[in-house]
């Protein structure tokens, strides 16, 4: 990866992905030559409107569902924030709490929105994982409740990379349904890449998806909201999306998303077998090479693209800026929480190793992503931290 003729090593894909040369071809034509609003009613608009038409036709091939399921977002952090306070604006009446259940490891996305849901007057369960930091389905069970109204639960963590039972999960709450409720939501953007995502499989009724995450383009994502699930809209406009989300479509964005998409689709399989053989090399090198290391999740319940590791009494802030001085990209915690004042991984805490919480690193692979990164890797982590 070449960045302003820089040679680095991008381990960080985790939070971004570049996006695809082929979807910057598809999208190209409706940036410049086919600029017209979908909402008009001549000509090129019409066209526009039938090309977002087949864009949700192609994903809904993908996630086997049907094109009016399909909620267009300007992203991943949107698409959640709709899921959960759209089932939250619906349900909540005078005499009645919604209740929701989730787990400690969600995205701050997701999280943030059911601090501000309590806030609100809602009541939230949040469910603890286990060290190798996933969720019992029995857990998820025992915490619904009769006025259990949403579960939302991580597809795949951002942080350590650890693969929910979601399959199973939603089998389970679809034997315990009265009215249609709880609804089940699964925030899927770093799932996208390399699990299945078939809705029908999965028993979910709300799935969210990021373009930033897929190598397709920047702010646009998706929601998927099955149908018969009442959801409302959280802003207001011109009734776009079903009306559940104003505003003017982002033709050429949603056109390169469908088609990144397709492309994940077709690569999923053998992209996660040939990262799953990368990501194995760097786990044991690194475990090798730093005796002290221990990898944060589960080995095996794990994207195949990611590695976390704590190295007792780093100071992981400190390693990221070095890394980046030899020419590594990479990060700690998660992006979105590096933003905050406390850059802690509430995430690592909650596997019970609270001394791991500010001394991990994350490294994450992509598809430009070769064993002679992880070398290279390791090299210069040599130069940084102390046996």
């Amino acid at each position: 990866m070449n960045f302003f003729k820089k040679k680095v090593i991008f381990l960080d894909y985790a939070s971004t992905t570049p996006v695809d040369q082929r979807v910057l071809d598809v999208m190209n034509t409706w940036q410049s030559e086919n600029f017209a609003n979908p909402s008009a009613l001549y000509s090129s608009a019409i066209l526009a409107k039938e090309k977002v038409s087949e864009a949700r036709e192609k994903i809904g091939e993908v996630i086997n569902t049907r094109k009016n399921e399909i909620i267009f977002t300007s992203g991943g952090t949107e698409g959640n924030n709709l899921a959960l306070f759209g089932v939250f604006e619906t349900f909540k009446t005078e005499g009645f709490t919604p209740h929701f259940v989730t787990t400690t490891i969600e995205h701050p996305s997701i999280l943030e929105v059911f601090k501000e849901i309590e806030r609100r007057g809602g009541e939230v369960t949040y469910v603890p994982v286990s060290p190798e930091g996933i969720v019992k389905t029995k857990d998820i069970e025992n915490a619904i409740k009769e006025n259990t109204v949403l579960v939302s639960v991580m597809y795949a963590n951002n942080e350590i990379g650890t693969v929910q039972p979601i399959k199973e999960i939603g089998r389970m709450i679809k034997s315990l349904k009265k009215n249609n409720l709880p609804y089940f939501h699964v925030d899927a953007c770093q799932a996208v890449l390399y699990l299945n995502t078939d809705a029908l499989r999965l028993n979910v009724d709300l799935m969210t998806f990021d373009g930033i995450k897929m190598y397709g383009p920047r702010g646009i994502g998706m929601l998927y909201v099955k149908s018969g699930t009442k959801i409302s809209p959280i802003h207001f406009g011109g009734g776009q999306e079903g009306g559940l989300r104003s505003g003017t479509e982002n033709v050429p964005a949603i056109i390169g998303f469908a088609e990144a998409f397709k492309i994940a689709e077709k690569k999923k399989e053998e992209e996660s077998v040939r990262l799953t053989e990368i990501r194995d090399y760097a786990i044991d090198s690194i475990l090798k090479t730093f005796p002290k290391a221990t990898l944060n999740g589960s080995k095996e319940s794990r994207l195949p693209n990611n590695i976390n590791i704590c190295f007792p009494g780093l100071d992981s802030e400190f390693v990221v800026i070095s890394l980046d001085v030899h020419g590594v990209s990479a990060s700690y915690s998660s992006s979105c929480q590096t933003l905050k004042e406390d850059s802690s991984s509430y995430v690592v805490e909650s596997l019970g190793k609270n001394d791991c919480s500010l001394s991990s690193l994350r490294f994450t692979l992509g598809r430009e992503s070769k064993k002679s990164d992880i070398d290279i890797l390791i090299t210069a982590l040599k130069k940084i931290v102390i046996k």
